[in-house]
C-alpha cells in the first residue's frame, strides 16, 4: 500500500491553467474518486501522476518517493503505477493469461500471480481465451486483472466503465472495487458519473476550474458540501435565496432549521428527500402545485411550484403514490437545511444547472 501526496502541482497548457495548486493525499489501500465538470482538469492530473506529462509546478511522492518535482520527472515506465483506460486495450494477439503476465518478470509468470488476479476480478479460468471472445465488462475485468499484476504502488482508473450499458457498469463497479480492496491496492478513479464516485469510492475529491473545491467522504461529500456549486454538482439540490438569523432562516419553503447560518441574506440547500408531500389543504407546511413527475424505478422525482412561483424539485420513494399533475399539495422540510451566505459576485462559469423543477 502507498500514500500518495501531491504538494502544490500545477500544470498549464499554454494560456491555459489545467492544474492550479492542487494540494491532495490520496491514503494508503483506497480509492479515491476524481470528480467534476467537463475541462475541470481530472484527466491532466491522471496524466500527470501517472508520468505522461511534466508538472510546471509543485512536487508529487508516491509512498514518500518524489516522482515529479522542481527539476524532477520521473519516467512513466520506473513509477510503478498503472492504467487502467476507458477502453480495455488489450493485446489483440495475446491470450488473457498473456495479456495479464505482460508486465511481469518470467519468474512471476511462472508463478500463480496471473490466476490470483484473475480470480480476484471474477474471471477465474478465462486465461485461455482471447480478447475477441471476451465481452465489453470482461475486457475491462481482464485489464483491471494486468494493472493489479505487478503490485504497482497506483492503479489509475480513466473512468472505465463509461463505454459500458447503465446496467452492467454498476455491477461491474463494484466488482472491481471489491477486487481493488482484496489486492490492497492504492486507486484514483478518475469519473465524471456523480453516482460512480458517491457509489463505490472511499474518498471524493472535486475539481473546478483545476482546483480542489472539497475533498471528502462520499457522505460527508453529499450532506456537508462545502459550497452551494458542490451542493449542485453532487447529487440534486434545491438551492433557496433566504435570510438567516441565528440558527434558523426564513426560507420560501417558510422559517427551517439551518446549519451553518450567517446572519442576513444566504443561499439555502434542501436535498429533496427532505420534502415530504401531504395532501392540500391541511397539515404543517407550504402549499404547492405539482409540475411533473420523473419516474427512476426506485424512486420518483416531483417538480413542484410554490404560491410565490419558487419551484423545487421532491423525492418520493417506491410505493409512494404521486399526487396527480395540477393538484395541490402540503409540502414540509424535514430535518435541517444547510446555509452559506449568498454569493456577492457571479457564479462559476462551470456552475451546474440545478434539477429544481
Amino acid at each position: 500500500m502507498s500514500e500518495v501526496v501531491l504538494a502544490g502541482v500545477g500544470k498549464r497548457y499554454g494560456p491555459v491553467t489545467a492544474l492550479d495548486g492542487v494540494d491532495l493525499t490520496v491514503p494508503a489501500g483506497a480509492l479515491t474518486a476524481v470528480l467534476g465538470p467537463s475541462g475541470c482538469g481530472k484527466t491532466t492530473l491522471l496524466r500527470c501522476l501517472a508520468g505522461f506529462e511534466r508538472l510546471d509546478a509543485g512536487t508529487i511522492r508516491v509512498d514518500g518517493r518524489e516522482v515529479a518535482g522542481p527539476g524532477r520527472h520521473l519516467p512513466a515506465h520506473r513509477r510503478r503505477i498503472a492504467v487502467v483506460p476507458q477502453e480495455g486495450a488489450l493485446f489483440p494477439h495475446l491470450n488473457v493469461a498473456a495479456n495479464i503476465g505482460y508486465g511481469l518478470d518470467r519468474a512471476a509468470r511462472r508463478g500463480d500471480r496471473v490466476d490470483e488476479v484473475l480470480a480476484l476480478v471474477g474471471l477465474a479460468g478465462y486465461g485461455n481465451r482471447m480478447p475477441h471472445q471476451l465481452s465489453g465488462g470482461q475486457q475491462q475485468r481482464v485489464a483491471v486483472a494486468r494493472a493489479l499484476a505487478p503490485r504497482p504502488s497506483l492503479v489509475l482508473l480513466d473512468e472505465p466503465f463509461s463505454a459500458l450499458d447503465a446496467g452492467l457498469r454498476a455491477g461491474l463497479r463494484h466488482d472491481i472495487r471489491e477486487a481493488l480492496r482484496a489486492d490492497g491496492a492504492t486507486a484514483v478513479l478518475v469519473t465524471h458519473d456523480q453516482g460512480e464516485a458517491l457509489s463505490v469510492a472511499d474518498r471524493v475529491v472535486v475539481l473546478r476550474s483545476g482546483r480542489v473545491v472539497q475533498a471528502a467522504s462520499p457522505s460527508t461529500l453529499y450532506r456537508e458540501p462545502a459550497d452551494e456549486w458542490v451542493a449542485g454538482f453532487v447529487g440534486e439540490a434545491v438551492l433557496l435565496p433566504a435570510v438567516a438569523t441565528g440558527d434558523t432562516a426564513r426560507t420560501p419553503l417558510g422559517t427551517l432549521p439551518v446549519v451553518g447560518a450567517a446572519h442576513g441574506p444566504v443561499t439555502v440547500l434542501v436535498r429533496p428527500e427532505q420534502l415530504r408531500l401531504t395532501p392540500a389543504p391541511g397539515g404543517a407546511g407550504v402549499t404547492a402545485t405539482v409540475l411533473r413527475h420523473d419516474f427512476h424505478g426506485h424512486d420518483a422525482l416531483v417538480a413542484l411550484r410554490l404560491a410565490d412561483g419558487t419551484r423545487v424539485t421532491a423525492r418520493i420513494w417506491d410505493g409512494a403514490d404521486p399526487a396527480p399533475v395540477g393538484t395541490e399539495v402540503v409540502v414540509h422540510v424535514e430535518g435541517r437545511a444547510r446555509a452559506w451566505p449568498a454569493p456577492s459576485g457571479p457564479a462559476p462559469v462551470d456552475a451546474p444547472v440545478l434539477p429544481v423543477g
